[in-house]
């Protein structure tokens, strides 16, 4: 059995979220900024099939990804110098949104991210926690990713891509961007191999939680960031 949380945004201790499914912790509460924010400083997300109870998790080991561990394949290399793209940030987000909903997260047929997620996750974009990361070309919204932002952490949530490798040239730019920032570690959640082909690795639940509360605690206050880079200009955008 886990604990149905209260009015209130507390958790209960790491330690007695389950094994089997791997970091179950708890269900109930709220999508309000406040519930979703208390639930990340302390290592916990939500993710439920709409129409469930709202359920919250923090799995053990943790896949993350040291920004400076980034991985970047001679193709994908190639693809990042040569092809005709923009990269913006937070322009778009409720479209990166809906866009993440129609793809199906760790093997599952259905959507997790329903209308309860989107505005609660708008909600905090609005101020200035949570932001999206976008590949346009040719004038459209063809790739890109959203998360969350606390001190000098990102917490990465979900992507999408409507053509070949959009959302890695978006999490690429991302992550360079992060780095710049002294941004010490990116949340991942779960082990993917696209993640681990990136430079995504687990680590014990111990030592991100370590590293989690070190990097919260620094860094700007929350705003709305500020980044549009063309590649290929004369290509990527359609002539005025």
């Amino acid at each position: 059995m886990i604990p149905w949380l209260g009015r209130r945004p507390a958790f209960p201790p790491l330690s007695q979220a389950l094994i089997e499914p791997n970091g179950l912790l708890a269900a109930g509460g709220a999508l309000s900024p406040e519930w979703i924010l208390a639930a990340y400083k302390h290592g916990i997300f939500p993710w439920f099939n709409e129409g469930d109870p709202i359920l919250w998790w923090s799995p053990n080991p943790r896949m993350v990804l040291y920004p400076n561990e980034l991985k970047v394949s001679r193709s994908l290399a190639k693809t990042l110098r040569n092809k005709a793209y923009t990269i913006r940030f937070d322009t778009a987000f409720r479209e990166v949104m809906q866009a993440c909903s129609a793809t199906p997260r760790r093997g599952q047929d259905g959507t997790w991210i329903g209308p309860a997620i989107i505005d609660g996750y708008c909600a905090l974009h609005a101020l200035g926690y949570a932001h999206s990361a976008e590949c346009w070309i040719e004038g459209k919204l063809v790739g890109g990713l959203y998360g969350i932002a606390i001190g000098r952490m990102f917490y990465g949530e979900s992507m999408f891509a409507h053509q070949s490798d959009a959302s890695k040239l978006a999490f690429v730019h991302l992550v360079r961007w992060l780095e710049s920032r002294n941004f010490g570690l990116i949340d991942c959640q779960m082990k993917t191999e696209h993640l681990a082909s990136l430079g995504g690795r687990q680590i014990d639940r111990d030592l991100f939680l370590q590293n989690l509360t070190r990097l919260i605690a620094e860094g700007e206050p929350p705003q709305r960031w500020q980044y549009d880079v063309t590649v290929g200009a004369s290509l990527a955008e359609p002539k005025p």
